[in-house]
């Protein structure tokens, strides 16, 4: 029987990616909440939308995001990276604090929000960057509204924050209780063997920042995280040894792993892409991709992010190691991973654990990432056999590692709480992103 009741949109004949798996049903939005699923073709609606033939996925998080605003805004804003962001079907981003200034105050975090304000085209919320004059402050900050966490840095890489020393990392992990984001690179490590980094030789920045690099930052931290009772989230996994240590210590921390580490390897890479290919943690050999892959498949990894960090292509022409590091990802990492899921290296399912309710289980987002009643109406329609090339040229940057790539599997239209934000490539109405709110900042709210 039908539910009658008023909506302000249905979709109709969907294959929907429900919690438990692809069902077909519709789906009745009212007030932006996700509020029946049945047969609803005949219920009271505003707008029916057919979507035959199209399967809906809950609205992809992306907890890795570097919108470069303030600061760099001349090669990312917040309005040009959320529109990336809803064109891909991506609705909620946590962006990370290494801007210019980078976000270590309540007032910088406010800041932030205040940019984002009428400027964002999905959810958002910012993390708040640990270094030396805040660790006290930081177990009081972390619950601010509109903040995701705290972000760690135990190796430099874009920006200046950077915590490595061994006492403030304890106190650190002692006080904060929200999931810490860490980036995880040996500080000592790096300074020691800057001279493995060859002028204009791109293809040596993974023998500067080793395997061993990672290992010895992410082995420090998960040591000193299980006697301190903190819960970490290691940022973009690399390496095939870090995926042990992660193994015997799931009872606090949990994992993310990049389209970029999954899909390009050393030495093609740098021959192929140069210093576009330059990322922190680097790209590596085959062996590592392979086992990230393995990782992915048994359920070790948690997250799919994309650590979308944009430099003009001016910047990355600079001779290596002036280059900086990052690579955009935020516009292609669902068509990326749909075109797995063409090749059979990675099932629908699957795709939707690591963008969407893994990353919501992770962080603690109230109702984003599943399409469950009661939850925000963030949905993407993706059509898995339209077949498109990548083309970049709309973005800031304008580059994106795959570049011209025939890709299998896009998204056509991505819903943000119940209201069409993009259509068929095209941004639709205007930004009214809001800020993500979480199950352990309910207090403070």
């Amino acid at each position: 029987m039908p539910i009658a009741m008023p909506f302000q949109l249905v979709l109709h004949n969907a294959t929907c990616l429900l919690p438990w798996g692809k069902t077909q049903t519709d789906i009745g939005i009212a007030e932006g909440k996700i509020a029946a699923f049945g047969q609803l073709a005949q219920a009271p609606t505003a707008e029916v939308f057919d979507a035959k033939g199209l399967h809906i996925l809950p609205g992809l998080i992306d907890s890795h995001v570097h919108w470069r605003e303030p600061g760099g805004t001349h090669k990312e804003d917040m309005a040009s990276g959320s529109a990336q962001a809803a064109l891909g079907g991506v609705t909620s981003v946590f962006e990370m604090p290494n801007t210019s200034p980078p976000t270590t105050t309540p007032a910088l975090l406010a800041q932030k929000l205040s940019l984002a304000k009428g400027r964002c085209w999905v959810d958002h919320a910012f993390f708040l960057g640990a270094c030396a004059d805040n660790i006290s402050s930081l177990s009081e900050w972390e619950r601010l509204p509109g903040c995701a966490g705290i972000k760690l840095f135990l190796g430099s890489s874009t920006g200046s924050l950077l915590l490595n020393e061994t006492s403030l990392l304890s106190k650190l992990l002692q006080s904060c209780r929200r999931r810490i984001a860490c980036h995880c690179e040996d500080e000592n490590r790096l300074a020691q063997r800057k001279a493995f980094a060859q002028t204009e030789k791109p293809e040596t920045h993974p023998l500067w920042r080793d395997e061993t690099c990672a290992i010895l930052a992410t082995q420090k931290l998960l040591e000193l995280a299980k006697t301190s009772g903190a819960r970490l989230h290691i940022l973009h996994l690399s390496t095939q040894e870090e995926l042990a240590l992660l193994q015997k210590a799931r009872a606090f921390a949990t994992a993310e792993v990049t389209p970029q580490h999954l899909l390009l390897s050393a030495p093609e890479c740098y021959a192929h892409l140069g210093t576009l290919a330059q990322i922190n943690p680097p790209l590596r050999a085959p062996q590592h991709a392979q086992a990230l892959w393995h990782a992915l498949h048994t359920g070790l990894i948690d997250c799919l992010a994309t650590d979308h960090a944009p430099h003009t292509r001016e910047e990355k022409a600079k001779p290596y190691p002036q280059s900086p590091s990052g690579m955009p990802g935020l516009y292609t990492l669902l068509p990326l991973m749909l075109h797995q899921v063409a090749q059979g290296k990675l099932l629908l399912e699957q795709l939707v654990e690591l963008t969407a309710h893994g990353p919501a289980r992770v962080f603690g987002t109230r109702c984003k990432g599943r399409i469950a009643l009661g939850y925000d109406a963030d949905l993407v329609l993706v059509d898995l056999e339209k077949k498109q090339n990548v083309n970049t040229s709309h973005t800031r940057c304008g580059w994106n590692a795959f570049d011209g790539h025939t890709l299998q599997g896009w998204p056509v239209a991505t819903l943000l709480r119940g209201h069409w934000v993009a259509r068929e490539g095209k941004l639709v109405g205007h930004p009214e992103g809001r800020p993500i709110e979480f199950d352990d900042t309910r207090q403070a709210l």
